[in-house]
């Protein structure tokens, strides 16, 4: 039979001349594009329009039949405010994510401000890709 490696977690030995041990540092993951933000914005939004209907819908039936259930209420409830949790974060992203893209827009030499992707300045018609804009 074979055997697998143990994955048990070894004490970490102390360094033996006490100096101290630089703490790695986090790897801070780039925002997604936008676009993939917008997409899963739309999704989730028609999601939570879905649920609120559904909602409205057991709630009605539990009237009708005099049977409430405030497990099940509370249940989907709890999943609805999840989904708005996550519809707040997707916002502050996006907006994290626009505002670096506007803030790293460039001059032309000009002074008019570049937008990203475009080939003529909008103020004297210079060609952007022919020469480096300035900042």
């Amino acid at each position: 039979m074979p055997r697998f490696p143990s994955f048990r977690r070894r004490r970490a030995e102390a360094p033996q001349d006490g100096a101290l041990q630089a703490a790695p540092v986090p790897m801070r993951r780039p925002l997604p594009p936008p676009s993939q933000l917008r997409r899963e914005r739309r999704t989730l939004l028609r999601l939570r329009e879905q649920r609120i209907r559904d909602l409205g819908g057991l709630m009605l039936e539990m009237y009708r039949r005099d049977q409430f259930r405030q497990d099940l209420l509370i249940e989907r409830c709890s999943e609805l405010v999840a989904l708005e949790e996550r519809l707040g974060e997707l916002d502050a992203l996006m907006s994290a994510a626009l505002s670096i893209r506007r803030r790293s827009s460039a001059r032309c030499e000009c002074g008019a401000p570049v937008l990203w992707g475009t080939k003529f300045c909008p103020s004297c018609g210079r060609a952007v890709g022919a020469g480096v804009p300035t900042t």
